[in-house]
């Protein structure tokens, strides 16, 4: 079972998110990606009005309209428009197909408004995806660190949080959240470096880890390779590979009556 936590339209190639979607399936096929999980739509900003983010959300559900027992999809809100964020957030989680909530760089997300999409999302049993990053040259001005995450996190320790490319610097990233045994931590996006996973089964146990390409800006092939090659047990590379993201989606996605397969790639 592989699952990829962190996927998008852009890099398949396709003139619509239809296209786009079906590259990506076919080329996930080829190495064993059971499931993507999508989120942002064709077009993306930082800090997306209302319009925007109704737009990226419905291209996310046109693809999975085609593809609902090959992909799952998060909805994308900027805490910038909190009220018009929970409208979506009903809409798209408690009323449509999506089983998660990608907070990407409008607002730091250990701002107080965040609370109220949390708080939302544990309603539904939503997964929170939250992008994060320690940017050596400094971080976008909305943009969270995992330092930003932990501090999120502590007012909400019911909630399944993933802390987003476990902040680009992994070292760091790790140590931040580790206190925190409801965090989870996402593979995508670094380098393929030898020992971000060792580390990261280390200090964290494995079953905390997630695998996720963020296809488009790396390759599936290279970011499965973190994983593939890394010197850990293969209960643990089942567990990030596919087990882990299985386990936070099936409350909400029995809840949704949507069915699991295994394709058997």
């Amino acid at each position: 079972m592989i699952w990829d936590l962190h996927s998008h339209f852009a890099p398949y190639g396709g003139r619509t998110v239809e296209e786009c979607m079906a590259r990506m399936i076919e080329i996930g096929g080829r190495l064993g990606v059971d499931r993507f999980v999508i989120y942002l739509g064709f077009d993306r900003s930082y800090d997306p009005p209302p319009a925007e983010l109704r737009r990226a959300n419905d291209d996310v559900i046109r693809a999975l309209s085609h593809w609902r027992d090959r992909a799952v999809g998060f909805v994308y809100l900027n805490p910038n428009h909190i009220e018009f964020s929970l409208q979506e957030l009903d809409r798209c989680v408690r009323d449509g197909p999506m089983v998660g909530v990608k907070l990407w760089v409008a607002k730091r997300c250990d701002a107080p408004e965040v609370d109220r999409i949390v708080e939302r999302a544990q309603k539904y049993n939503a997964v929170i995806f939250q992008h994060t990053w320690y940017k050596t040259g400094g971080n976008l001005p909305g943009e969270s660190t995992p330092k930003d995450l932990a501090a999120l996190a502590s007012r909400h320790p019911g909630a399944k949080i993933i802390c987003g490319h476990t902040g680009g610097n992994w070292e760091l990233g790790i140590r931040t959240v580790r206190s925190l045994k409801h965090v989870s931590i996402d593979l995508a996006g670094s380098d393929p470096t030898a020992g971000f996973i060792e580390m990261a089964v280390r200090e964290l146990g494995a079953e905390r880890i997630i695998f996720g390409s963020n296809a488009g800006g790396r390759s599936l092939a290279s970011q499965l390779g973190k994983v593939m090659g890394a010197d850990i047990s293969e209960a643990a590379r089942k567990l990030i590979l596919g087990e882990n993201l299985h386990r936070l989606l099936m409350p909400i996605l029995a809840a949704k009556g949507m069915r699991l397969v295994d394709v058997g790639c």
